[in-house]
């Protein structure tokens, strides 16, 4: 069956005549029609001039399977690709500024925060708002 059942006096055109006789092909390729029927029933696609002759030829065949979507990365997964670095930085960060700090005696001023800050909000807003930049791990999959 089509999408376009609703409108069976739908007149159809080269395209849809092609869908079907793929469809057909596929049911061939499966074993549900022989070839001598698959011979009569491309005749009639062929001959058909509304959606309903095309119905007619495909209505005691089961539906196609919907292709599966592709499979999207799990929140959990895209929220760790987007705080992980910006915890390995931060890390990083502070570690530089304590050993600065300790090396010359006297506490620096906290310049980490101008790393960890802005980027944190940021994320922080895309963790509320749930809208994610892309990362690497779900443009690899598009």
């Amino acid at each position: 069956m089509s999408e376009h059942t609703a409108r069976p006096g739908l007149r159809v055109g080269d395209a849809e005549r092609e869908r079907t006789e793929a469809l057909l092909r596929t049911h061939v390729g499966a074993g549900r029609l022989d070839l001598p029927e698959f011979e009569s029933r491309l005749d009639a696609v062929h001959a058909a001039h509304t959606q309903a002759d095309l119905d007619a030829v495909t209505r005691d065949l089961p539906a196609p399977a919907r292709a599966a979507r592709p499979a999207r990365a799990p929140r959990n997964l895209q929220r760790a690709a987007m705080w992980a670095p910006w915890a390995a930085v931060g890390a990083i960060c502070m570690v530089v500024w304590l050993a600065t700090s300790l090396g010359t005696g006297a506490m620096q001023p906290f310049w980490p925060v101008w790393v960890i800050g802005p980027w944190g909000a940021v994320l922080v807003l895309g963790t509320l708002t749930g809208r994610h930049w892309p990362c690497a791990t779900t443009r690899a999959r598009s």
